[in-house]
């Protein structure tokens, strides 16, 4: 079942052009040799310009536990998934429990309100659809920031010229942490 429903949303998702081409995890023809090949030649070209490049790895502390399934759902339903598709993927996330067992004793049991469920199939995609906004930050074309993303852990880069001060990068990466602040998604400092 969740098989045939990414297909159909991946299809949905693509038609309308809904998933940013910055998006390098879970989804086809994309890896971190494209997210890679990408960055190289954004870097190669700035060189050549005689252009500065300064980079920020962004790592989430424990991404795909923490998302909140209320913030998901309403993100979904800005991207036209409603009806019967939305109530089913609430069914999917609601009423989630989680014990620990220890030898012979169980802890008691915890409902989850947050997290994608790890392990599925239909999960990868949520979490990209989750993420995919944090893109719009960057989206100013007088800007020279650039966001690429694999799965949850944004590369941030600008190119300078030698004597540009950065403050462009470090306005974006003031957006971000807002974003990650705002979607309750915590980075990871150290």
């Amino acid at each position: 079942m969740e098989r045939v429903v990414v297909s159909q949303m991946l299809s949905y998702l693509h038609s309308h052009k809904l998933i940013t081409s910055q998006q390098h995890g879970f989804l086809s023809k994309h890896s971190t040799s494209t997210n890679l090949l990408e960055t190289l030649q954004d870097w190669t070209l700035a060189i050549r310009d005689k252009k500065s490049v300064f980079a920020v790895y962004i790592d989430s502390a424990k991404a795909f536990d923490t998302v909140s399934h209320n913030k998901l759902l309403h993100k979904l339903s800005c991207y036209g998934i409603s009806g019967n598709l939305l109530n089913w993927i609430r069914s999917f996330l609601n009423c989630r429990t989680q014990q620990t067992r220890v030898g012979n004793c169980l802890s008691c049991l915890l409902y989850l309100c947050s997290g994608i469920v790890q392990g599925s199939v239909i999960g990868p995609l949520l979490f990209v659809l989750f993420i995919n906004d944090i893109i719009d930050i960057f989206s100013d074309a007088t800007i020279t920031c650039v966001c690429k993303l694999f799965a949850d852990d944004p590369k941030i880069y600008a190119t300078l010229y030698i004597n540009d001060d950065g403050v462009n990068l470090t306005d974006k990466l003031k957006c971000v942490e807002k974003w990650c602040s705002e979607w309750q998604l915590s980075i990871s400092v150290k």
